[in-house]
């Protein structure tokens, strides 16, 4: 799923290239590549499907030149990830209709891509003949408020168990305890299913989507697909997955690991994945130099030099012709400040 805008990584992140086919971390590659290089070992590359925005098709084909072009799928507009998931169903099942899918968003961070590995195989091996969905949760480092959450009552970590419930973004003492508990993991909007059993489940719990799907199939892989896709794709039910299906279905297994993950979806949390000098400073650029300054995150993607002196607990972020300037601890309102 690469189709976000990811406004609160402005100015690096815009509509026009967000942050999923950015090198954010600046290790020469995007997130969107650093995506499809964890699940090399997993999937060959013709077995890759990704669900974009239509202005993003030629960003898709760029940087991810291995996946075939008719696998690129361009929403024509976004309508949150049941839609979205349900399209790409859809069409896999006309395909292969025994397929074993895993969902992914494009823009996430996960460093410890061996246990990955491990648990995604894990998860295709139960689902790959179980009518059972797995979600992967990810062991929770501190007490975060912005994330989802997964309770397991009987959660072992590496293990597939039953979900109890899914949780929304919890405040901050009722994050504490979750972290107290044990039992609480990070919904990381990664899932694990047979297609069969998703499409089955869209059926029972989102309708309406299914209906369009199904009014959309006779068309796949026709001349007359684009056409519809317009037409009938934004009738769809603006709705997540998590609300559609994961909130309602019986059928739901979650497997934690701690695999270092993140959805990099705030300065603050790129700045814990950079390293840091000895006044907790960190930079992104090929020539940023800093005189007196602490707990600062420097990014530039240009090849400018950059200066900053004297300042404590800021963002200096630059893009092309942007600029950003703004504290740490204001940076939830970064999505105001560039609208």
């Amino acid at each position: 799923m690469a189709g976000g805008i990811g406004s609160r990584l402005w100015p690096l992140s815009t509509p026009d290239v967000p942050k999923q086919f950015i090198d954010v971390l600046g290790v020469g590659r995007s997130l969107i590549q650093l995506t499809a290089d964890r699940f090399a070992p997993l999937c060959r590359p013709e077995n890759f499907w990704v669900v974009t925005g239509e202005r993003y098709v030629q960003l898709v084909r760029e940087q991810l030149p291995a996946i075939p072009a008719e696998q690129i799928l361009a929403e024509p507009e976004g309508r949150n990830t049941a839609p979205c998931i349900a399209y790409a169903s859809w069409k896999i099942q006309q395909k292969d209709p025994q397929a074993n899918i895993v969902v992914t968003p494009a823009d996430a961070l996960v460093l410890k891509t061996d246990a990955f590995v491990d648990t995604i195989g894990k998860a295709l091996a139960f689902t790959e003949d179980r009518d059972a969905i797995v979600t992967v949760g990810i062991a929770p480092t501190r007490p975060e408020t912005g994330y989802g959450y997964i309770h397991a009552a009987e959660a072992l970590h590496g293990q597939l168990v039953k979900v109890s419930e899914f949780r929304e973004k919890p405040d901050l003492d009722t994050a504490i305890g979750y972290l107290e508990d044990g039992h609480y993991f990070w919904n990381a909007g990664i899932f694990v299913w047979n297609v069969n059993t998703i499409v089955q489940e869209l059926r029972a719990y989102a309708p309406q989507i299914a209906g369009v799907m199904d009014s959309l199939a006779p068309f796949f892989f026709t001349e007359q697909e684009n056409e519809q896709l317009h037409r009938l794709f934004p009738t769809c039910d603006k709705i997540s997955i998590d609300y559609a299906v994961m909130e309602k279905s019986p059928r739901i297994f979650v497997i934690a690991e701690d695999l270092a993950w993140s959805d990099l979806g705030s300065w603050g949390s790129v700045m814990t994945h950079l390293k840091a000098d000895e006044e907790g400073n960190t930079v992104v650029g090929p020539d940023i130099r800093l005189f007196g300054c602490r707990n600062c995150l420097v990014h530039t993607s240009s090849e400018k030099t950059v200066v900053v002196e004297g300042l404590d607990g800021y963002i200096v972020a630059e893009s092309r012709d942007r600029l950003l300037v703004c504290r740490l601890s204001q940076e939830q309102h970064i999505k105001e400040y560039s609208a």
